[in-house]
C-alpha cells in the first residue's frame, strides 16, 4: 500500500473509471454488462474472450476501449493458413554492407502491443492457438531461445462465433483456463438498436476521447490487489470452486451433469474479477453481490460438461445457478 496516497487521491483514481465508461459510450450503444464485463478483465490483469454472432460490435467495442486508454491497439484475423510466426514475429538476416557480417534479427510480431484483437480465434489450427499460450500467461515471447518481453499493460480479447463450426477449431482447455472472463454478447434491445442505426447511417461519425494512458491502468490493477476480501467470501469462493468438481460431496445435479470441473485458477479469476469490480463500483472491499454477477463469466469456459447434460441441453450457466443455490454463503 502507498502510504502517500491520500483518500482524495484515491477518489480521483475511482472517478477515472466512471468517466472511461463514458468516453466508450461515445461509440458503443448499449451493452452495458459487456462493457463492465471488459474493463474488469482490464483491472484484474486478465484476458477476455467475447463471444457472439457477428455484427453485434466487438470489434468497434475493442477498439473503443484501445482510443479511450490511448494504448498500443493491434487486431488479428485469425485463419485456418495463419502461423505462429505471423503473430509472434520472426528473424530476419541482416548484412553489415560495411563488414559484410551476416546476423539474425528479431523482427517482433503483432502481439507486441497492448491490446491485442485475436478476431475469430478458433479459425487457426491448434499450432497457431498455442502461440499465444505463453504470452496470455508469462506475458513473454521465446523466440530461438531468447525470451522478449511484452509491454504492459497486456490485455488479449479474442472474439468467436459461437454459430459456426465447420472449419473451426474448438479452443483446448489449457488455452480457456488462460482466460479471466468468458463474456457472452447478445443482441440489443429494440431502442438500442434503433439508436445504433441512427447513430452509424448519418454523417455524424462518433469519436472517443483519450481519458486514460498505460501508467493509470498500471496504477489500477495495482490498486484492485488491495481491495479487501473477506474471509467469509474467500471460504464461499473456495467452496463453490470445489464443489464445481463432481464428487461424492458435490450437488447430484453436478454430478450428472459436469465431467470436468473447475481448477484453482477459476478460484483466483473470481477473487481478482470481484476486487476489480468492486473498485469499478467505486468500493474497497468486495462483497457477495460481486461474486454473484462473476460467477459465470469465470466459470463457464472452465466446467466440461457431460453427455447427460447435452442431451437435457443443459448449459455451463444452469451448472452455476446450480453452484449458487446449492453452495451457501456462510456470512
Amino acid at each position: 500500500m502507498n502510504d502517500t496516497l491520500t483518500e482524495t487521491d484515491i477518489q480521483a483514481q475511482l472517478a477515472r473509471l466512471g468517466t472511461l465508461r463514458t468516453a466508450i459510450a461515445q461509440a458503443i450503444v448499449g451493452q452495458e454488462a459487456v462493457v463492465e464485463q471488459l474493463l474488469i478483465g482490464l483491472l484484474a490483469g486478465g484476458h477476455c474472450l467475447l463471444e457472439g454472432v457477428p455484427g453485434l460490435g466487438k470489434t468497434l467495442l475493442v477498439r473503443s476501449l484501445g482510443q479511450a486508454l490511448e494504448l498500443q491497439f493491434r487486431r488479428v484475423q485469425f485463419t485456418p493458413d495463419l502461423m505462429p510466426s505471423d503473430i509472434l514475429g520472426t528473424e530476419l538476416l541482416e548484412e553489415d554492407h560495411g563488414t559484410g557480417h551476416r546476423h539474425f534479427r528479431f523482427q517482433p510480431g503483432p502481439i507486441f502491443t497492448n491490446l491485442l484483437l485475436a478476431d475469430e480465434l478458433n479459425r487457426t489450427p491448434p499450432k497457431t492457438q498455442a502461440a499465444l499460450l505463453e504470452a496470455m500467461q508469462e506475458r513473454t515471447v521465446s523466440y530461438a531461445g531468447v525470451t522478449h518481453s511484452l509491454p504492459a499493460p497486456f490485455f488479449v480479447l479474442a472474439t468467436q462465433n459461437p454459430l459456426e463450426q465447420a472449419g473451426t477449431y474448438p479452443l483446448p482447455e489449457a488455452q480457456l483456463d488462460r482466460f479471466l472472463l468468458h463474456i457472452r454478447v447478445d443482441y440489443p434491445s429494440e431502442r438500442e438498436e434503433h439508436d445504433i442505426l441512427a447513430q452509424t447511417t448519418g454523417t455524424h461519425s462518433a469519436q472517443v476521447p483519450r481519458v486514460m494512458h498505460g501508467e493509470e491502468v498500471l496504477a489500477l490493477q495495482a490498486r484492485v490487489r488491495e481491495v479487501h476480501f473477506g474471509d467469509d467470501l474467500l471460504n464461499w469462493v473456495t467452496r463453490l470452486v470445489r464443489a464445481s468438481r463432481p464428487g461424492e460431496n458435490a450437488p447430484a445435479e453436478i454430478r450428472q451433469w459436469v465431467k470436468w470441473g473447475a481448477g484453482p485458477r477459476a478460484g483466483q479469476s473470481l477473487v481478482l474479477a470481484a476486487k476489480a469490480r468492486a473498485l469499478l463500483h467505486g468500493r474497497l472491499a468486495a462483497t457477495r453481490e460481486d461474486i454473484v454477477a462473476l460467477a459465470a463469466p469465470v466459470m463457464r469456459h472452465r466446467l466440461l460438461l457431460s453427455f447427460a447434460a447435452e442431451a437435457e441441453q443443459k448449459s455451463a450457466d444452469d451448472v452455476i445457478a446450480v453452484l449458487l443455490r446449492s453452495v451457501p454463503f456462510a456470512a
